[in-house]
């Protein structure tokens, strides 16, 4: 150690017995663990801090490869799917993005009613679902979720995604007589048959369309609904929504009007599962771990020679090294020997 660069040395008025123990005991306190070999000239100590802070690249290299095996573990074992659900409806089936690939989640999930709140210019300002897990035919628990709040279950995130316009249980319908112009309403279900007035045939309501197709033009939302009549003879007719006269058009002994309905929408929900996401976090905790250890820590070894040059004067070298800020050691050398002057 005699021949490092950081190399100090001074005398003190004082024996080098009295010295031994004062200065193991400030080498201690400050490095650690002292080592004491005899030298020809005197007594060396040893100590040394932070051997393990040379870990800390290595700690940057493991990281890395958490990094890599979550990513590779969440692309063999999650997924990223969708799933739309009516007011009311229930599903344990979610479709894989883009490829429409059908995946069972192993429970089910109901969505329990749906709310949505508008800004004065008819944006959405927020949208909430209210879904209940239920498993083995068993309610776990219910939930409210909104963007940015999911529910989490079993390792699987369900988020609120989208929402539209769902299809309405039960329609209010004006059936007007065209020979007297009298009017009838009748509440119906969709799939629901009814008979006509004066046994003139059979009305079934169908369905519900988002966008009706009317010799290519697009009339919006509409129900379809067929006209049966007594000698069999049957029509299909549509009902848009925004043109309550549309059906007036058509002939026949009754026309139909959509009178009014219970507005439903359904929730876009996106299902995720990343089994390699714990790896991947603890990757990231590792990487700032191990670069703070690699570029903010180092390894530091001190030496201590005391030399008796009479029975009340000593000769004191002292030294070290680290493996990183050379210039702060030289700085913490300067330091500390001004502390050993005093001791």
């Amino acid at each position: 150690f005699r021949k490092l660069k950081n190399l100090e040395t001074f005398n003190i008025n004082k024996g080098a017995a009295s010295l031994y123990n004062d200065y193991e005991s400030f080498l201690s306190k400050n490095a650690g663990k002292v080592l004491k070999e005899e030298s020809e000239t005197g007594t060396v100590m040893y100590a040394e801090k932070g051997r393990w802070t040379r870990m800390g690249i290595y700690i940057v290299h493991l990281s890395i490869l958490l990094l890599l095996v979550g990513a590779v573990i969440g692309s063999l074992f999650g997924f990223k799917a969708n799933m739309n659900l009516d007011e009311g409806e229930t599903s344990a089936t979610a479709f894989i993005a883009k490829k429409r690939v059908p995946i069972n989640l192993g429970f089910s999930i109901r969505c329990n009613d749906f709310d949505v709140k508008f800004y004065d210019t008819g944006a959405p300002e927020e949208f909430t679902s209210n879904l209940t897990i239920i498993e083995n035919g068993k309610e776990s628990f219910t939930k409210d979720i909104r963007v940015n709040h999911p529910l989490r279950y079993k390792g699987i995130n369900i988020f609120q995604s989208s929402y539209g316009s769902g299809k309405p249980d039960r329609v209010v319908f004006d059936i007007i007589r065209r020979s007297d112009k009298s009017v009838i309403s009748k509440t119906i279900k969709i799939g629901e048959e009814i008979q006509l007035p004066e046994d003139q045939g059979t009305f079934e309501l169908q369905g519900f369309l988002k966008n009706y197709d009317f010799q290519g033009n697009f009339l919006g939302e509409a129900f379809i609904g067929k006209i049966t009549q007594n000698d069999n003879k049957s029509v299909q007719i549509a009902l848009p929504i925004k043109f309550p006269s549309f059906d007036r058009m058509r002939k026949g002994a009754f026309a139909f009007i959509v009178k009014k309905y219970e507005q439903k929408h359904y929730t876009g929900l996106q299902i995720t599962k990343d089994p390699g996401v714990w790896y991947v976090y603890s990757g990231f905790l590792l990487m700032i771990i191990g670069c703070w250890i690699t570029f903010f820590m180092s390894h530091q070894s001190f030496f201590i020679e005391i030399e008796k040059t009479d029975d009340n004067s000593s000769k004191i070298s002292f030294s070290g090294t680290t493996n990183r800020n050379n210039q702060g050691m030289k700085l913490k050398i300067k330091k500390i020997v001004t502390k050993l002057k005093d001791i």
